[in-house]
């Protein structure tokens, strides 16, 4: 299995400039728990801000969500991987670094994203037949 046959291609994207606040209106309407950050030009890294990110701001920050833009606390750059590569490789690079989510590149261009959960439906699924 690839990682194109598994990965989540409506991936949700917000701009480096945009505020703490919009970071989580996007992401309720969107009903997503991460956002891929824009790069700013063809030579910078795409980002990812999760709601735990978010949460971790809020609390030690105790910030103002309308005043600390998404690039002040986004992770990045963010690990990527590519569409054909198999799953298994994707799975153990997340295992064993920690990482909950991974997003895919074509050619440097955005492509899809993985969660974990994109790793285990699968495998729970063909575990069952």
């Amino acid at each position: 299995m690839l990682v194109k046959d598994i990965m989540q291609t409506d991936v949700v994207t917000i701009s480096p400039l945009a505020t703490i606040r919009q970071a989580m209106q996007a992401m309720r309407s969107n009903n997503v728990r991460a956002l891929v950050v824009e790069r700013k030009d063809e030579h910078d890294a795409y980002g990812l801000i999760t709601y735990a990110t978010i949460l971790r701001t809020i609390v030690a920050e105790e910030g103002d969500i309308d005043l600390i833009n998404v690039y002040d606390v986004c992770t990045k750059p963010v690990i990527t991987v590519h569409a054909e590569m198999h799953v298994k490789h994707v799975a153990r690079l997340m295992v064993r670094q920690n990482f909950r989510r991974v997003v895919v590149l074509r050619d440097s261009a955005l492509e899809g994203i993985v969660a974990r959960n994109d790793i285990v439906t699968p495998i729970l699924a063909m575990a069952e037949e």
